[in-house]
């Protein structure tokens, strides 16, 4: 059985492990960290042996980390690859990590790393699989009938679940208008990517009217 390791975040990551639940039956193995915690971490590695971190999360092949900080991520990243994690996938973009270091534990331990400003870009390699094979950017399959979307069945969908509300809340809509509804209706989801810019929440939209219009063009 596949198991993912989840490390989250007080509100983050939570959200995740609920969709891999329910859309999957890989198992779940998580650890948290605290929501709050300073600016600059000069010590990473104590802090996380001061707060008893679960380290059994690294048994998992493929780890996921909502650590959303710089010093704690590469800290993460270092025990990761001690672990023999095949890959680390960390949301929040580089401002939430440091790339450079990164890309020092990566090329070092051959794990592979992969940094995401949102998650539904994921794309499956050699070391994600099979996560990113379910949980990523978009695939869909819609059935329409009279003129509007019957079915939308989810090959590949956002981690976060917004991929599969979309899908229940689209069918009825007519198919002129289902692609610019279904990018909509994902930035109306509780998504938490960030807002107010061209990147985010509306990227993850663009994404979505873009995988419907070519699931109508794929229809059967």
């Amino acid at each position: 059985m596949t198991v993912i390791g989840v490390i989250t975040r007080g509100k983050y990551g939570h959200r995740l492990i609920d969709t891999i639940k329910e859309h999957s039956d890989f198992l779940v193995v998580s650890a948290d960290l605290p929501e709050l915690v300073p600016v600059f971490i000069e010590e990473p590695d104590e802090f996380l042996d001061s707060m008893n971190f679960d380290l059994s999360v690294f048994s998992a092949e493929i780890v996921v980390t909502y650590s959303l900080h710089p010093d704690l991520t590469s800290a993460i990243a270092k025990l990761a690859a001690e672990a023999g994690v095949r890959s680390l996938i960390i949301p929040g973009g580089p401002s939430r990590a440091s790339v450079t270091e990164l890309k020092k534990i990566s090329e070092a331990s051959g794990m592979d790393i992969e940094v995401d400003e949102i998650c539904c870009t994921l794309e499956p390699n050699s070391a994600n699989r099979p996560f990113a094979e379910i949980f990523g950017s978009p695939v869909l399959k819609v059935k329409t009938e009279n003129g509007k979307i019957a079915k939308v069945d989810v090959i590949k969908g956002a981690p976060c679940g917004s991929t599969w509300y979309m899908a229940k809340e689209i069918v009825g809509v007519p198919v002129k208008d289902a692609p610019p509804k279904a990018g909509l209706l994902i930035q109306h989801y509780p998504c938490r990517a960030s807002r107010g810019d061209m990147g985010g929440i509306h990227e993850s939209g663009e994404l979505h009217k873009q995988a419907f219009i070519k699931a109508l063009e794929n229809e059967e």
